[in-house]
Order: C-alpha cells, then structure tokens, then sequence
C-alpha cells in the first residue's frame, strides 16, 4: 500500500509521523495534506537509511541540488564529494543528473551515501545506453525507457522526472509561436526529437498508466517535469509552457486516482511581474499538487551570478506558494558545476526558501531572525555566527574593531550605531 493509499483510509504510518516531527506539525496535517494531493512524503520503499522527506503546502520551502557527470568530467569521487557539500550546506534533496561514464554504477554509489531524498531524470541513462550501442536517440523504444525506470525503482531512488506532458500537442503549441530557444529542457528535446523521428506520441503519455504501476510498486513520487519551460524571459507564459501545464495537471489527477504522488516541475526564466501568477496558475490548474520551481531566473543576462538571480525568483515564487526550490549555481549555462558552485548553489537557495517561509508566515520562520538581531545588540558575535545560514563564511568575513573594544566590526568601528545607541 502506498502512502497516498494509506493517507486515503485515514492511516498514518512512520514515514508520517517522522515528517511531522521534523516540520513541527501534527501527523494529521500530514496526512490530510498527502489525502489532498497538497503534500508528498519522497521515500521510495527500497530507500533505506535516510529519513523520509515531506514537500507540500503549509511545509518549510525545500531545495533540491543538482549533481551527476558529463561526458566531459567523469569522476565519481568528484560526485560523491559534491553529494556530501551539497547536503552538509543544507540541501534537503539531490539529483543525479548524471550523463557521462555508468550512470547506474554512479547512481547507486550516491544512493548509497546518500543523507537525503534522491531523484534521477531516467530518460538520460535510456538514451546514453541507445548512443553506447551506436544507435540515434531515435531508435530508442517505450521499452527501453520504461526498463530504466523499473531499474531506477528498483534502486530505491525516491522521485523521478518525466516528461509527459511533452506531447505532439503541446510541442505544436511552441511550433505555432516562435520562441527564442525552443526547447531548453534535455528531456524534453530528447522526448520532442523521438516522436518527429518516429511520428508517434510520447510513450510517458501515450502508456501513463504503465508508469502508475512501476511508480506505486516502489511508492516513488513522480515529479511531473517541464519539459516546454521557458528557457529565455521573452519565452515565460506562452502558448507550449501553458498547454503543457493542462496536460500536467490532467496527469495528477490520474496519479491521485491511482494512489501515485505526485508534485509539478515548474519555469524556468520567468519575468519577475509574472511569477507570482505563474505559481498560482499552476496550483490552480493542478489542484494544490506541490509545485517544484527551476529557479525561477528573472533575467537571462547574470551567468556567472546566476545563483543570486535564482535566489530572486525563488524567494518570490516561494512566497507565492511553490513549495520546492532547485537550486541554481553561478555555473549555470556555462559549465558542470565545481564543489565550490554547488555550496553557493545550495546556500543561494536556502536564503530563497528562508525568505519564503517568513513570507508565508510559518510558525517559528522569524524565530531566527529574531535571535539574530538580539546577538547584534549585544555583540555576541559567536551568536551572530552560529545563526548565520553559512556560518563559515560569516566566521570568514567577521573583522571585530579594536578601536570599539569589539563592539562593533570594522565597517564603522567606534562609530557604531548600535553602540552609540547603548550610551
């Protein structure tokens, strides 16, 4: 019996109950949330070890980091080092994004180590194996992907991405409009370039309740991708990203049925007027299913400081209501992320979700805050430290003033309003 199934006959199991307690709400919530279809608890049946992890409406903002090789840098201990900075720096989840070197000998070595919730993006590892037998990504079949996604169950990874939405329909939608970029998404392309070669529908659509069945034998949430997302500011809201949309929200609805989790992948760039009404378009047409947002980026001229332009778009998108946060690093658009662009990634992203969270008002969001402006009346600075969202860097940076008798840092010294203040 899944969880959802479960939820449904007014059950709470542990996975519940452990959620509840690490979101200081009561196993109740947690399980009407999950009935609603406004809650997911990632934990794959096979995933043990880890500590189940809850995305939904009235829950502390998530983040999710992206790891994995490419052709171009296969190292797994690399990966390996970036899944541990990536969860000590506070990512609640990871996905191996993985398309260079063997993709399921790299997945299970991060399963294995995994602290967190994994997800994979399976149509990568079905296409790598078509291109490893020297064929076109064409030549793949329904087959081919669905093994993978049975392998990626299997494995115990807890939430996967597809693009079912990408279907002939809703590509037409972007061939009737000009776009900028096109199509930005790999899976999407991939899905896109499979049915013009092949002249059929997407499998993941065509064949739906064929991934039901794989995705409730292992109880893996299904993170509805977007594979028509915006890839460019002039692309948000237009006719391919919103037909998708109704198609996504038509597949939740068979999840539900099916007793199948499921929560809605989200843009992309996205102006900053429309964000807000991008998130509540999508929990409108998806009925409150959570929604996990790819930044969102504001503007597409800031490479390099990409992750502080996600932290932008995320903090709005979060106060809206999107409820999980992919992380952006400043190797965005330019290369495979180093050890250090996934700590800023995943730091950038936490401060997106914290302002969120005090946005919606969560219980005990201020908290820390609170206690923070305390420690800076007193000069505790090792306080100051300690909240900080990345205490190492604040212990870096920190340059007490002499001249203040450490009351006060060396931007003002014995200037110091606050000290002045005092006397």
């Amino acid at each position: 019996m899944t969880q959802l199934e479960m939820a449904r006959k007014g059950l709470i199991s542990k996975e519940m109950e452990a959620c509840a307690k690490a979101e200081g709400v009561s196993p109740e919530f947690i399980r009407r949330g999950m009935e609603k279809g406004t809650i997911v608890i990632c934990r794959n049946v096979n995933h043990t070890g880890i500590e189940p992890l809850a995305i939904g409406e009235g829950l502390r903002t998530k983040i999710n980091a992206n790891i994995g090789t490419s052709k171009d840098h296969i190292d797994l201990d690399v990966e390996l080092a970036k899944l541990k900075i990536a969860t000590d720096a506070g990512a609640d989840a990871v996905m191996d994004l993985s398309t260079g070197g063997d993709l399921a000998g790299i997945r299970k070595a991060i399963m294995k180590k995994a602290k967190a919730a994994i997800g994979t993006v399976p149509i990568y590892q079905a296409a790598c194996k078509i291109i490893a037998e020297k064929k076109a990504i064409s030549e793949m079949t329904a087959d081919d992907l669905f093994a993978v996604i049975e392998e990626n169950g299997r494995d115990g990874v807890d939430f996967i991405t597809v693009h079912c939405g990408v279907t002939r329909h809703s590509v037409a939608a972007i061939e009737k409009q000009s776009r900028v970029l096109g199509i930005v998404s790999r899976g999407g392309s991939m899905t896109a370039n499979w049915m013009a070669c092949n002249n059929r529908e997407n499998p993941l659509y065509e064949q739906y309740d064929r991934l039901l069945s794989i995705a409730g034998k292992y109880d893996m949430v299904l993170s509805l991708g977007d594979g028509l997302r915006p890839g460019a500011i002039a692309d948000a809201t237009d006719r391919g990203q919103l037909q998708e949309l109704i198609i996504l929200g038509e597949l939740a609805g068979r999840a539900r049925k099916a007793g199948v989790q499921v929560m809605i992948e989200g843009p992309g760039h996205v102006p900053l007027r429309d964000i807000e009404a991008n998130i509540k378009l999508q929990k409108k047409i998806c009925e409150g299913a959570p929604f996990y947002v790819l930044g969102p980026l504001p503007t597409d001229i800031a490479p390099g400081y990409d992750h502080i332009t996600s932290t932008v778009g995320g903090a709005i998108a979060g106060a809206a209501g999107a409820d999980f946060l992919c992380y952006v690093t400043p190797a965005e658009h330019l290369r495979l992320p180093t050890l250090d662009d996934v700590r800023e990634g995943v730091v950038a992203a936490r401060i997106a979700a914290h302002i969120a969270d005090i946005a919606k008002g969560l219980p005990g969001a201020w908290e820390r805050d609170r206690k923070m402006s305390e420690c800076r009346k007193n000069f505790d600075w090792q306080g100051q430290v300690d909240l900080a969202i990345d205490p190492q860097k604040a212990e870096a940076l920190l340059e007490k003033s002499k001249s203040a008798q450490d009351e006060g840092c060396t931007m003002c010294g014995e200037f110091c309003a606050i000290k002045l203040g005092k006397k």
